[in-house]
């Protein structure tokens, strides 16, 4: 007998059949048990597997095994003759005929079925549902281009500040090309690693046009390779690949900054100026320790590493201008992001811009660092107003300097000017969360509560806290005390703080803060700090020796604050800090002028 009459009688392949519908069925019944327990997909991965698998096993089986009267027992033990041929096919024959049938019912019932109401299905997490594609904020820009963080397409990941610091130099570098309105940093760089098409994420930025591209970095060797794209179109407008030394990344940042300033004029039928990079500094060493500490100071991670590089790259350097400014800025916002670390930052960081003013006096940032240290330099608010207009002036898009100009004149009692910079720092920069929660917490002291707490709460979903302990009191004074503990230890940035005396002063404002300022004492002097360093903690306890000073000026104009405004102690500081610029410039919204060089605040 031939071997395909010896499978047929051995029912071979009506096993073969039997069981790849008998998987069928295994897979679609377990598939719907799974979803329900919302089982990981390995599981059914592995089952799908297991059912491939046992295929083979099953038709050796069924060629060497046979089911006897007497049970089952290996062909080579048999007398076929004696075996009901027949009826052993039947057998199978039937157990097919009710596979198929369950099959036909499983189908029927997923095409008939009907289907669930949209709004039922909301008891299920859409856990797959892509997120929603971000609407831009207003139309697209003219002449307007973003530069998305180019990919690290180096072997070690811990190449990427590179790449992220080559997209921020072009970026800079083309801010600088009148008629060119270029997307910030801070939006550009949110779209990293997103897999949204070009014209999407266009859109989002109101942007016209991209630059994308990688940067592959071997020893001191480079392969960048860059993309200009109309994003209405998907058109390329132009691409290239520079393969260089790392030595000459300075004129590669020329090449494609200038192809771009050609490609887009010919496009947009205007004339672009075209631009000059300059060698920051001949030492790659040097630049390296650059790009790495500015990727620490903008992301406000690892500062006393940041710094360490910048001094060791001032000492590769001594004549690199944009490392002493960078020096600068992080020791400048160090006094509050690393307090009680016993260095002296504020003498460092006008050591550094001035240093960096020697080398470049076109330079912004020192300027704004300088102001910044109004009352260590003795120039107070009136010389802290000078340099920030000097910083504003050498780039009108440096949005820090709108934003500590905003504080500055925050400090001083003027709200509404300080909402105006606000405003203008977000328009350079519409993803500066640093600003975003100053504008917010300036709202709540101009009696713009509802919309304040709308700004703050927009930043929640990034996790950042620099005045997060503003909005605490609102939300004990309307009933969300959950809420508001949550923010207050938010607020705190290190753990276990006794936040719940914080809330109890906010609601008992009148009564002895004695035993709740010492609890806070006990743990602020874990991290070398005591009450007068926790901000808004002093101004729920009333502890007017801490709003007396000119380190928390700000303090003085919240909401709860009003206490102080009415003390002897306000009177001095304001004598002694504000009246001649307020008398010269004109009187905070709050606060009048009253007979005999007098005055009265709200």
């Amino acid at each position: 007998m031939s071997v395909l009459g010896k499978m047929k009688e051995r029912n071979v392949f009506r096993v073969g059949m039997a069981y790849i519908v008998a998987a069928w069925v295994l897979v679609q019944v377990m598939d719907i048990i799974l979803q329900n327990f919302n089982s990981p997909e390995w599981v059914m991965k592995l089952l799908v597997f297991f059912c491939f698998a046992g295929f083979p096993l099953a038709v050796w089986m069924a060629w060497t095994f046979a089911m006897t009267p007497d049970g089952l027992r290996k062909e080579i033990h048999i007398d076929r003759s004696k075996i009901d041929h027949p009826e052993q096919g039947k057998k199978l024959d039937y157990i097919i005929m009710a596979l198929l049938a369950v099959v036909v019912g499983l189908v029927s019932l997923e095409r008939f079925m009907p289907q669930v109401p949209e709004a039922a299905q909301t008891t299920v997490p859409a856990v797959a549902q892509p997120e929603p594609e971000p609407e831009p904020t207003g139309p697209i820009l003219e002449n307007s281009i973003a530069v998305l963080p180019f990919a690290n397409m180096s072997t070690e990941p811990g190449q990427e500040y590179f790449s992220d610091g080559l997209s921020e130099e072009l970026l800079n570098v083309l801010t600088k090309v009148d008629g060119l309105n270029v997307a910030s940093r801070t939006s550009s760089f949110a779209f990293k690693g997103d897999n949204r098409s070009i014209q999407k994420i266009a859109r989002a930025l109101r942007v016209a046009n991209i630059l994308e591209g990688s940067v592959r970095k071997v020893g001191n060797r480079l392969r960048i390779t860059a993309q200009l794209i109309d994003a209405s179109t998907d058109v390329h407008l132009w691409s290239d690949t520079y393969d260089r030394d790392l030595t000459d990344i300075f004129q590669v940042q020329d090449e494609i900054a200038n192809a771009i300033v050609s490609a887009l004029t010919a496009e947009l039928g205007i004339g672009l100026e075209t631009v000059n990079v300059k060698s920051a500094t001949t030492s790659l060493d040097a630049y390296d320790l650059y790009l790495q500490a500015r990727e620490m100071f903008i992301a406000r991670e690892n500062l006393p590493t940041s710094w360490t590089m910048l001094e060791r790259a001032t000492v590769l350097d001594p004549s690199f201008a944009k490392a002493w400014e960078t020096l600068a800025a992080v020791h400048s916002v160090a006094t509050s992001w690393s307090p009680g670390d016993g260095i002296d930052h504020d003498s460092l960081a006008l050591a550094a811009s001035r240093r960096a003013l020697e080398l470049n006096s076109d330079l912004s940032m020192p300027h704004a660092v300088i102001a910044m240290k109004h009352q260590v330099t003795g120039e107070g608010y009136p010389g802290a107003i000078r340099s920030l207009d000097q910083a504003i002036e050498n780039d009108p898009k440096n949005a820090t300097a709108l934003l500590w100009r905003g504080i500055i004149y925050f400090e001083m009692g003027y709200g509404d000017r300080a909402v105006e910079d606000f405003d203008a720092c977000l328009e350079v920069d519409p993803g500066y969360l640093n600003c975003q929660q100053y504008r917010a917490m300036t709202l709540l002291t101009l009696d713009r509560v509802s919309e304040g707490i709308r700004a703050f709460e927009a930043t929640l979903d990034d996790n950042f806290h620099s005045t997060t302990g503003a909005f605490v009191p609102y939300y004990v004074h309307t009933g969300q005390k959950p809420l508001a503990y949550a923010i207050a230890s938010l607020a705190m940035r290190e753990r276990f703080a006794p936040v719940r005396f914080w809330i109890e002063a906010i609601e008992d404002p009148d009564g002895d803060h004695g035993s709740r300022v010492s609890r806070f004492n006990d743990w602020a002097k874990t991290y070398n700090r005591d009450i007068c360093d926790l901000d808004f903690v002093a101004v729920s306890m009333r502890q007017s020796q801490c709003l007396g000073r000119p380190v928390n000026a700000e303090l003085k104009w919240m909401p709860d604050a009003a206490w102080f405004r009415q003390s002897d102690e306000f009177k001095e500081y304001v004598n002694t800090h504000l009246i001649s610029y307020w008398q010269e410039n004109g009187f905070p919204p709050q606060c009048n002028a009253l007979d005999e060089g007098d005055f009265e605040c709200e």
